[in-house]
């Protein structure tokens, strides 16, 4: 019996699960009714909900019919009553199982309750959301979220209309997919960025880069913590455009690009503001066109316009980057030279630009010509600011016009010492490419000496220029010059073809092979050099050993590996190198160890205090330690007294050079010394 009635009980639960689960109203009210009336076995009963004024009328019955009542609540919850009626009376276990009943019902009726709240709150926070994110996609500003490490997390609408990416395409990639190339190696600090406006450039998905003004918010989490960034995005690019254009009118000549006095003004008070940090010197030049006026108004504005912008073209064609060159008005322009050693590689610079107008412009089918006339003043002898400068500038300009009747080769410098120096300049410089012409450079020839062996054994070509006017012009007035104006590589050229061809002559003549050094300058040390000395030798027949080339460690450091490589090249060839000047430069030991050199020659410099400068002793003997541990030969150079001598001797110098043994000789008397087999004193 036991078990059919637990058997009944657990039937009627099933069935009361299954009717809270799929029922509503009063369909579930008259269900329970007859769930309790058949686990109670009785002919009536209801379930009365709270709300239901029909438990009156059940109260209400007669007296001699017996009924049983139980409520149906749970934590205060108050859901109904089950009323079952229509047996003569109920015992103690009927009272149990509809207890047991009513208990399983509110259970039941409570969780239901609580799962249609949250379903409903669920409903509505996903109208909600829904809502929201149907304004946030009919917005036109482009709104994104990103996670702590910059990875996007939403995407609205106006996104996918400013960058062309859909959300899809979007979310999971990094931020930094949308920066543009030269920003992509660069972590914005967008983490950092919050609060604040920011004006960046950005790229779409078909390339084209514009403007965005981006404004980052913080994203917080419910606990109010930081989890991600807001990104609010607009496009300002035709901003941005109409700025560069306002901004290009306001500092740019509208015919040329160049900028104007108002920006050159900012540029070189900029520019001196720099210099005077690094105490260095600066120039202005200012520039007037010869004939343009005539042209002008010969041949019309239109002309005029163009052929100004030409020039401007050739200026800037003419100048390095890091110059400033700027147009005032009308044909005056302005160069600012910030980058310069000596105020006088100005005047290398103003030929330049000069010899940049040469070249006639066609114009219309007009053969057009135009000089220059250039003024220059100095920072910081003229002046320290942009204003002052210029105002001497177009003095020494109109001075140079007044001075060389508007010739177009006319330059003048503001101050008259340094005006005497330019001309001076000038005139050296004409004539030393007058003199590599006409056979007025001559090589001289100081011997070198072996210490141990008390022999000559080699020489050191040196270049003089034979002026027919003024005599022997000292190296020290010319080659500087010729440094500055790039004709070092044709006074090298000269000098390698005088010593070959001279070296050929003497090997012909049966003289024993010695080595004969010629200086390098820096210029000179390209990658087309080991193919020109080869052709040299080749040319005269003339045996390597009679060559070597002498490299000052400024050439060298520049460029290593390029530079090994030449040297390589050049040691192939059968010429040997020799490091001239070692220890007044910013060579290396580490790269010393690498350059294939036979020979390192002490300055001057150092042995000129021995052996009494014990700083000059100390220098000398070290340089001789490092030659003997690298296994190079050490020449030491000026040596003028028997001291000096016998302190390099001691200190185990290979070789010597200088006035105690010999000055520099002409090629005939070297040769009658070779002869004679000169012996070291």
């Amino acid at each position: 019996m036991l078990v059919h009635l637990a058997s009944d009980f657990i039937a009627c639960s099933g069935a009361l699960c299954d009717a809270v689960l799929r029922l509503r109203g009063k369909v579930l009210h008259e269900e329970l009714g007859r769930i309790a009336r058949c686990l109670l076995a009785s002919p009536y009963g209801v379930f009365a909900p709270a709300n239901n004024v029909g438990i009156a009328e059940v109260e209400a019955l007669p007296a001699e019919v017996g009924q049983l009542c139980q409520e149906v609540a749970s934590d205060g919850n108050y859901f109904g009553l089950y009323t079952v009626f229509g047996r003569s009376s109920f015992s103690d276990h009927d009272r149990n199982l509809l207890a047991s009943l009513a208990k399983l019902t509110a259970s039941l009726l409570q969780v239901h309750s609580l799962a249609q709240r949250s379903t409903h709150a669920y409903v509505q926070v996903e109208a909600q959301l829904a809502h929201q994110l149907q304004i946030l996609d009919q917005i036109q500003e482009s709104v994104l979220t990103l996670d702590q490490m910059g990875y996007i997390t939403s995407w609205n609408k106006g996104a996918e209309r400013l960058f062309g990416y859909s959300d899809v395409e979007a979310i999971g990639n990094h931020i930094l997919f949308l920066y543009v190339d030269e920003e992509a190696g660069h972590d914005a600090g967008f983490a950092d960025a919050h609060g604040r406006m920011m004006e960046v450039r950005r790229r779409k998905k078909s390339g084209e880069v514009f403007w965005a003004s981006m404004t980052l918010t913080p994203l917080c989490d419910g606990a109010e913590q930081p989890v991600g960034l807001i990104a609010y995005l607009s496009d300002i690019t035709e901003r941005k455009q109409a700025e560069e254009r306002l901004h290009h009118l306001a500092y740019y000549d509208a015919l040329t690009s160049l900028p104007n006095r108002t920006l050159l003004t900012k540029l070189i008070d900029q520019a001196l503001m720099a210099a005077q940090r690094n105490s260095t010197t600066g120039c202005v030049l200012f520039i007037d066109l010869n004939r343009f006026k005539w042209i002008n108004d010969t041949l019309g504005r239109r002309i005029g316009d163009e052929l100004l912008r030409q020039v401007s073209l050739r200026f800037r064609a003419t100048l390095r980057d890091e110059d400033i060159v700027a147009r005032l008005s009308g044909d005056e322009f302005v160069v600012g030279l910030f980058d310069i050693r000596q105020h006088f590689e100005a005047t290398t610079v103003a030929q330049k630009l000069q010899a940049s107008l040469l070249e006639p412009f066609l114009i219309e089918g007009h053969d057009l010509r135009v000089g220059a006339s250039i003024g220059i003043s100095v920072y910081p002898q003229d002046g320290g600011d942009a204003e002052t400068l210029l105002r001497l500038a177009d003095i020494a300009m109109a001075r140079a016009k007044q001075s060389h009747d508007g010739l177009d080769d006319s330059v003048a410098f503001y101050s008259l010492d340094m005006n005497q120096g330019m001309h001076e300049r000038m005139r050296i410089e004409s004539g030393l490419r007058h003199a590599l012409g006409h056979g007025e450079l001559l090589l001289y020839y100081q011997p070198k000496f072996q210490i141990e062996g008390n022999r000559l054994v080699g020489a050191e070509a040196l270049v003089r220029w034979l002026h027919p006017e003024r005599g022997l012009i000292p190296p020290a007035d010319f080659i500087p010059l010729a440094e500055t104006t790039g004709l070092i590589v044709q006074v090298g050229e000269w000098v390698l073809e005088a010593a070959c061809a001279q070296a050929a002559i003497w090997q012909s003549a049966g003289v024993p092979p010695l080595r004969i050094a010629i200086n390098v300058s820096a210029r000179e040390f390209t990658a087309t050099l080991p193919g020109r000395l080869g052709a040299t030798l080749a040319r005269y027949g003339l045996d390597p050993c009679w060559l070597e080339l002498e490299i000052t460690e400024s050439a060298l450091m520049h460029d290593i590996e390029r530079v090994i490589d030449i040297m390589g090249q050049i040691n192939a060839l059968g010429v040997t190198l020799s490091l001239d000047d070692f220890g007044t430069g910013y060579s290396s030991l580490s790269y010393l160890k690498r350059f294939p050199i036979h020979t390192l020659k002490i300055d001057r410099s150092f042995t000129t205090g021995l052996p009494g400068d014990a700083s000059g002793c100390a220098i000398a003997t070290t340089i001789i330690s490092i030659g003997q541990q690298l296994k190079h030969k050490v020449i030491a150079e000026g040596v003028e007294t028997v001291e000096q001598l016998e302190f390099l001797r001691a200190s185990g110098c290979d070789e010597v050079q200088g006035y105690l043994f010999s000055r520099p000789l002409p090629a005939d008397a070297f040769e009658t010394a070779l002869r004679e087999n000169w012996l070291l004193v």
